[in-house]
C-alpha cells in the first residue's frame, strides 16, 4: 500500500479497511492479521496499526478478542452506516468539484445521468 505523505497513515489504513469492509473484501466475523503481521505486511510501525485496530474498535468496526485477535463485526447496520458515510463523502467530493469547474446542479446531473448509461466518451455534455 502507498501512503498520501498529506494525510496521517494510521487514517489511510483505517480507510482501507473500511472500502474492505463494504465491498465484501473482508466479511462479518473474518479475522484481522495480528498487529505485528499487518504492520510488517504494510511496511509501518507496530504502534500504527494497533492505533488503527483501537479507532475501529471505538468505532465498534472490529472487536476484540482477548487472545485470540481481532475481528470484524458481523453488525449490518454499522457496516450499512460506513457505506453511507462513504457514499456522502464521494458525492461532496463530486459535488465540490462540479461547482469549482462552474456545472450548475442541473448540468452536474446531466453529466452524472450521461455517464452512467454510458455516454463515457470523455465529454461533459448538458
Amino acid at each position: 500500500m502507498s501512503f498520501d505523505t498529506r494525510i496521517p497513515i494510521y487514517l489511510q489504513i483505517m480507510e482501507r479497511i473500511k472500502k474492505d469492509i463494504v465491498s465484501g473484501k473482508l466479511k462479518g466475523g473474518d479475522k484481522m492479521p495480528s498487529v505485528r503481521a499487518f504492520a510488517k505486511e504494510l511496511q509501518v510501525n507496530v504502534n500504527t496499526v494497533q492505533r488503527v485496530y483501537q479507532e475501529l474498535e471505538r468505532e465498534k468496526i472490529l472487536y476484540s478478542q482477548r487472545g485470540i485477535g481481532s475481528f470484524v463485526t458481523s453488525n449490518e447496520a454499522i457496516v450499512e452506516q460506513i457505506k453511507e458515510e462513504m457514499a456522502r463523502e464521494l458525492l461532496g467530493n463530486f459535488v465540490r468539484g462540479m461547482r469549482e469547474l462552474g456545472f450548475s446542479k442541473e448540468r452536474t446531473l446531466t453529466a452524472l445521468q450521461a455517464y452512467m448509461e454510458g455516454e463515457q466518451d470523455g465529454s461533459v455534455k448538458g
